[in-house]
């Protein structure tokens, strides 16, 4: 799933540059509907990767992934580098599972696949059921059927936080 966001973002003409911060050296490859996705190259270690050195993040969706991050120290700690920086987070599906072990859930309004329901009720969120929900400098979705929605806001949102962290220089 990271793929095709990095390959929206481009393609949409935002001027972003995207990297790949990984767990894992070499290739990873994202679930897409019901088979594997593209293999795309890490750019960054999880080791050697800061929160100081990005603008937004964009965690990945699917089931497999998320879970995997969420048991990372490093990956946890570096999810919650952005939220206390006040970076602008985009997270989709499973995703938050990742934020949840972070800790910046509680009272926050999020949607995310259903099954994510009770867990992030009982982490302290508002919990809808609506293809895209910005809550302060976090926007989340709850599907692939969601992506044109879920593509527009994290644009808007990344591109906004970036051109006031601008202003503020």
């Amino acid at each position: 799933m990271p793929g095709n966001h990095c390959a929206s973002i481009h393609k949409r003409g935002s001027g972003a540059e995207t990297r790949i911060v990984s767990p894992r050296s070499g290739r990873v490859r994202g679930w897409q509907s019901k088979e594997w996705g593209d293999e795309l190259p890490v750019d960054v270690s999880l080791d050697d990767a800061r929160a100081d050195d990005y603008d937004a993040l964009l965690l990945p969706g699917g089931v497999m992934n998320p879970d995997a991050l969420r048991w990372q120290p490093k990956a946890v700690e570096f999810v919650k580098a952005f939220f206390d920086a006040g970076k602008p987070v985009a997270v989709i599906c499973h995703g938050p599972w990742t934020v949840i072990e972070a800790g910046p859930v509680k009272g926050r309004r999020i949607t995310s696949w259903p099954s994510l329901k009770t867990d992030l009720k009982n982490a302290g969120a508002q919990w809808v059921d609506e293809p895209v929900v910005v809550d302060g400098n976090m926007v989340s979705s709850r599907k692939p059927d969601d992506l044109p929605a879920f593509n527009d806001a994290m644009v808007t949102l990344f591109s906004t936080a970036l051109h006031h962290a601008a202003h503020r220089e």
